[in-house]
C-alpha cells in the first residue's frame, strides 16, 4: 500500500489537472449528457481529452525550459500581453467561482442525499441541513487553506481522486452501456435536439479548462520539477489526459445505462437517487454518490487556488500559498461558494452554464502558449516539434469552433 502511494505522489500535478477537470460540474455534464443524448458525444470528450493532454505538456515544458510561469510570460513577451493577462484572469476567476458555487451545491445536497438515502426523516429539514454541511465543508477547506503547504494539498487531492475513479469506475461495472453503443459515440455528430449545442460546449469548458493548464507552471515548481524531470512531466501529462478520459467517459457510461433508454432526463440532484435506486440498488447507488462528492471535493481546492495563484503568477512567476493576499482572496472564494447553498438555487444548471464560459478563454491561453513555445531565444533546442504544434494548432481550431457554438447556444438559451 505504501508503495502504491508513493508511485501515485510521483505524479502529483497530474492531480491537480485532474481536481481542475474533473468536478460536479463535469460530473453534471456527463450524467445529463449520457442521460439525454446517450453515448453519442463520446467523441467530443475524446478530443479534448487528447488537446488537453497536448496542453498540459506544452505549459508544463515550457514551464521546466525556461523557469517561467504562463501568465508571467504572457505579460513579459506577447504584444499586448498585460492586457491579455489581466482578461484571463478575469474569465478563468469567473468561471472557476461560479463553479465553485454549483460544486459546493451539488456536494452538500450529495451528503444530504447519502444521508437521508438511509434516514428519510431528514427530508424534512433538509435545507437547513445542506446550508450546514455546506458552512462546514467549506469552513475546513478554508482552514487546510490557511496551512499553505503545497505537499498538503497534493496528498488530499491524491485521496479525493484516487476515491473518484475507484468509484466511478465499479458503478460502470454494474450498470454499463453495450459496447456497439460505445463505438457509435466516436463518431462525431452534435444531437440537433434542444441544449445540444450547449452541451457540447459544457464539455469542451469542463474538460479543456484553461485553469488547468494555466496553474500547470506553478504547481510544477511546487514539486519542484527542473530539467532532469521532463520524461516524468510527459508522463505525467499523458497520465492525467488519460485518467480524465476514463473517468468522465464511465460517468457517462453509467447514466447511458441507467437512465437514456428509460428516457429518464437528469435536472436535480435528487434524479439521481429516484432513477438509479431501483436499477443498481443503495450499495452501488451510494458507491456512485460517493464518487461524485469525490469529484467535488477534489474540485474544490484548485477552485479556491486558482484567483490567487493567478494574480501572483502576474506579479511575479512565483507559487504563493502563505501571503495574506492569497488568505483574503480564499476567503472571498469561501463566502462565493455558499451563494447556491444559501439561497437553495438548483446548481445543475448553473454548473453546466459556467462550464460553458469556460469555453471563451480557452482560445486565449492556447494562443499564448504557442507563440511563447515557439521563441527558440528562449526554449533553444527545446521547441516543439510537428507533432505537438500540430496538435496545439488543431486545438486552438476546436477550441474557436466550440466558442462560436458556445455563443450559439447562450443566443438560443435568451
Amino acid at each position: 500500500m505504501l508503495a502504491m502511494f508513493k508511485k501515485l505522489m510521483a505524479f502529483g500535478p497530474a492531480f491537480f489537472a485532474i481536481g481542475y477537470t474533473i468536478g460536479t460540474g463535469s460530473v453534471t455534464s456527463m450524467i445529463v449528457a449520457g442521460s439525454t443524448y446517450g453515448m453519442s458525444l463520446l467523441w467530443v470528450l475524446f478530443l479534448s481529452c487528447l488537446f488537453s493532454g497536448a496542453l498540459i505538456y506544452a505549459y508544463g515544458n515550457y514551464a521546466i525550459v525556461t523557469g517561467e510561469t504562463a501568465l508571467y510570460a504572457f505579460r513579459k513577451h506577447l504584444k499586448f500581453g498585460k492586457p491579455i493577462a489581466i482578461l484571463i484572469i478575469v474569465g478563468v476567476t469567473f468561471g472557476q467561482w461560479n463553479s465553485l458555487m454549483g460544486i459546493l451545491g451539488i456536494s452538500s445536497n450529495i451528503i444530504f442525499e447519502m444521508l437521508a438515502l438511509y434516514s428519510p426523516s431528514l427530508n424534512q429539514y433538509k435545507y437547513e441541513l445542506v446550508l450546514a454541511i455546506a458552512v462546514s465543508v467549506i469552513s475546513i477547506m478554508y482552514a487546510i487553506m490557511l496551512i499553505g503547504k503545497y505537499s498538503l494539498f497534493e496528498k488530499i487531492l491524491v485521496m479525493f481522486v484516487s476515491c473518484m475513479g475507484i468509484s466511478f469506475v465499479f458503478s460502470l461495472l454494474v450498470v454499463h452501456p453495450m459496447p456497439a453503443e460505445v463505438a457509435a459515440g466516436f463518431v462525431p455528430s452534435i444531437p440537433n435536439i434542444e441544449g445540444g449545442k450547449m452541451m457540447v460546449a459544457a464539455f469542451v469548458g469542463t474538460t479543456m479548462a484553461a485553469a488547468t493548464f494555466l496553474s500547470r507552471p506553478l504547481f510544477i515548481q511546487g514539486k519542484g520539477w527542473g530539467m532532469e524531470n521532463q520524461k516524468q512531466q510527459k508522463k505525467d501529462a499523458i497520465v492525467a489526459a488519460c485518467l480524465v478520459f476514463v473517468i468522465s467517459a464511465s460517468v457517462m457510461a453509467v447514466a447511458h445505462g441507467a437512465l437514456f433508454h428509460e428516457g429518464k432526463k437528469i435536472t436535480h440532484v435528487l434524479d439521481m437517487v429516484n432513477a438509479l435506486e431501483p436499477i443498481a440498488g443503495k450499495t452501488a447507488l451510494t458507491v456512485f454518490f460517493f464518487g461524485t462528492l469525490a469529484a467535488g471535493l477534489s474540485s474544490v481546492f484548485p477552485c479556491l487556488l486558482i484567483a490567487p495563484l493567478l494574480i501572483a503568477d502576474y506579479r511575479s512567476g512565483k507559487l504563493d500559498t502563505k501571503s495574506s493576499q492569497f488568505k483574503a482572496i480564499t476567503g472571498v472564494a469561501c463566502i462565493v461558494a455558499l451563494i447556491i447553498p444559501v439561497f437553495g438555487f438548483n446548481p445543475i444548471k448553473g454548473q453546466i452554464l459556467s462550464q460553458v464560459f469556460n469555453v471563451f478563454v480557452l482560445p486565449l491561453v492556447i494562443i499564448g502558449i504557442l507563440v511563447v513555445m515557439n521563441n527558440p531565444a528562449r526554449m533553444k533546442s527545446h521547441t516543439p516539434g510537428k507533432l505537438l504544434n500540430l496538435l496545439l494548432g488543431l486545438s486552438l481550431i476546436f477550441a474557436l469552433v466550440i466558442s462560436a457554438n458556445g455563443v450559439i447556444a447562450i443566443i438560443e438559451q435568451l
